[in-house]
């Protein structure tokens, strides 16, 4: 069965490790959306939190259901399937449907925060292969800007560990009526 699922092997994503001790309140449940075979639920579960991953792949599901709660739904086929659930963190990595950018942010609690990387244009070889699912210059920080979100950091960039062109941002979903003064999150 392990040899189906190679992501169930790699490290937690850095932009997850590097923000979500600074962000997400210890013992909250946090959406992983697309999750696959639990790669950041295990990271997520083993540092405190209670990860609730949803995918289409039923068999790398089964290896997810070991660090927390998992849903099988068709993100790119299916109505959102949370409703108006809402989550003190979601973590998207290494995934881009557009379509479901508004349901993601739905997701986020006021006072919550939204991670999200996933891969951008400028790779000449890899997956995913069609344009439609790799993210256009600025468009990840643009998109979240628009919305009014608050935005902690965002990078956009090469990482040589994976060999390719990622977009990330950390944003948070301020709360209804906050001023104009965004809440303070340690960058160190």
């Amino acid at each position: 069965m392990h040899a189906l699922l190679p992501c169930a092997f790699e490290e937690a994503s850095p932009w997850l490790t590097r923000w979500a001790p600074r962000l997400w309140p210890a013992g909250c449940e946090v959406l992983d959306v697309a999750c696959g075979a639990g790669r950041h639920m295990r990271w997520l579960a083993q540092h405190g939190w209670q990860p609730l991953g949803v995918d289409c792949n039923a068999i790398a599901l089964a290896a997810a259901a070991e660090w927390g709660r998992v849903l099988h739904a068709d993100l790119e086929r299916d109505p959102w399937p949370l409703g108006a659930r809402q989550f003190a963190g979601v973590l998207v990595s290494r995934y881009l449907w557009r379509p479901l950018l508004p349901h993601l942010m739905a997701a986020t609690a006021p006072g919550g925060v939204l991670l999200y990387e996933s891969f951008a244009a400028g790779d000449t070889a890899g997956r995913p292969m069609r344009t439609e699912f790799v993210l256009q210059p600025g468009e990840l920080l643009r998109f979240f800007m628009r919305a009014g979100w608050h935005i902690i950091a965002s990078e956009d960039g090469y990482a040589p560990s994976l060999r390719r062109r990622l977009q990330r941002i950390a944003a948070a979903r301020l709360p209804a009526g906050a001023d104009d003064a965004p809440p303070r999150y340690a960058l160190e």
